[in-house]
């Protein structure tokens, strides 16, 4: 599919973005094994949600809309073949946590761009709590009972430090993750929500073995990196004002509102609430005045990874020169990230070079309209259908409909909003 996009007049309207992504896997999975029904509203509808609940219904779970028929920590089943986590690597890393603790062995599979991805990072620190695990492909379980580690992980990774916590629910004494720097923080959010006993102290998380965990049952939030798209784009087209409704706000993954704010943005906040631990806001993004230039470190980058390829675009409407370092982790996602941004953005005017962890973006540049390449990578076609709001002329984005990993909407918004 190619999607072709023109310059937009101002943005302005009300939106939901899609239920939070990294918060519906975990919902899921989770509720996978609480005692009892969860009943859980709001799920992400994209491809990569909807692979880790196959997975789930091939290991005896019943997933049926918002319900989830918990099977308790020691009721799922072998599946009958290997498990397809199409192309989500939360899929594969939290799922290879919970059932290196299982009494049979699991086979994970994904798609292509999935089996480059780097997971011996989960496989090691399972092998070092006792779990039979093998890369690649990736095979585990077949071995109990695990026993509890302190693991500090070389790269800041949600996935792995779910990963280890979650096989830490079946392992004998104290389970242990030390994060370089900390990273979003729902896994352990959820598992205090069902009654589990965890432990957080600055970068340590730590999480003891347990017997059952409680049903869940919550409204899921707002993605916040869905809305980043929208932040960006409201912020740089002129007179533009969007609300984001109901979009989560923890924390850990909202440094790059903070950042924007920092240099220049209008971004407002409205009507906070709760659901199952979560904060939860309205947003509002206005035209960003006088903005400036951009430098993100590696501590940064890492809460902000998702983000990276839209903040981009911000860069090139910057005056001076931004600096996007320490993202090394953006090679080795759907796609090299740092490379697809260089090649699309360059391809309609930037001034933009790659380097081996970021890039380096002189602007503002006046964008124009180009054919562009998403690479089958859902941010990538977002962040170059948010340039293309600013460019003169027409954009046409190749293979667009890989917006439906984790946006099925997407375009859908962006015409009502223009």
């Amino acid at each position: 599919m190619i999607a072709t996009v023109k310059r937009a007049p101002p943005l302005e309207g009300s939106i939901h973005v899609p239920g939070d992504k990294s918060i519906s896997h975990r919902a899921l999975i989770l509720g996978a094994v609480a005692d009892g029904e969860s009943r859980v509203r709001g799920l992400s509808q994209g491809a990569d949600v909807q692979s880790t609940a196959s997975c789930l219904r091939a290991l005896g779970v019943a997933v049926d809309g918002e319900v989830i028929a918990g099977q308790g920590l020691r009721g799922l089943r072998q599946a009958r073949g290997p498990l397809d986590c199409g192309n989500s690597g939360t899929t594969m890393r939290l799922l290879a946590g919970l059932l290196s603790a299982q009494q049979f062995t699991s086979e994970l599979t994904g798609d292509q761009s999935l089996s480059r991805r780097p997971m011996d990072r989960v496989v090691t620190p399972l092998q070092h709590m006792g779990a039979l695990a093998t890369w690649p492909p990736l095979r585990v379980g077949g071995r109990t009972p695990l026993r509890g580690i302190e693991y500090s992980t070389p790269v800041p990774s949600a996935q792995v430090k779910s990963a280890v916590l979650l096989a830490g629910l079946y392992a004998e004494g104290e389970t242990t993750v030390v994060e370089p720097v900390r990273t979003r923080d729902h896994t352990e959010v959820m598992l205090a929500a069902m009654g589990a006993d965890v432990t957080v102290d600055g970068l340590r998380v730590a999480v003891c073995a347990a017997q059952r965990l409680q049903p869940l049952h919550m409204h899921i939030p707002g993605d916040f990196s869905a809305a980043a798209f929208w932040l960006v784009a409201g912020g740089l087209v002129g007179g533009s004002d969007v609300r984001l409704l109901g979009v989560g706000v923890n924390p850990t993954r909202t440094a790059l509102a903070d950042l924007l704010t920092t240099v220049g943005l209008r971004i407002d906040r409205a009507n906070p609430r709760f659901e199952a631990h979560e904060p939860v806001a309205d947003l509002r993004v206005r035209r960003a005045v006088d903005m400036r230039p951009i430098n993100v470190d590696a501590a940064m980058a890492a809460r902000m990874i998702d983000e990276l390829p839209v903040l981009a675009v911000a860069a090139t409407q910057i005056e001076g020169r931004s600096v996007i370092a320490g993202a090394a982790e953006l090679r080795v996602k759907e796609s090299d990230r740092l490379y697809a941004m260089e090649a699309g953005l360059s391809a309609m005017g930037a001034d933009i070079t790659a380097s081996e962890d970021g890039w380096v973006i002189n602007g503002p540049r006046r964008l124009e309209g180009a054919r562009v390449d998403s690479v089958g990578d859902h941010r990538i076609a977002m962040a170059l259908a948010v340039a293309a709001l600013i460019a003169h002329g027409k954009t046409e984005i190749e293979g667009a409909e890989c917006v439906d990993i984790s946006y099925p909407e997407f375009f859908d918004q962006l015409d009502y909003l223009a």
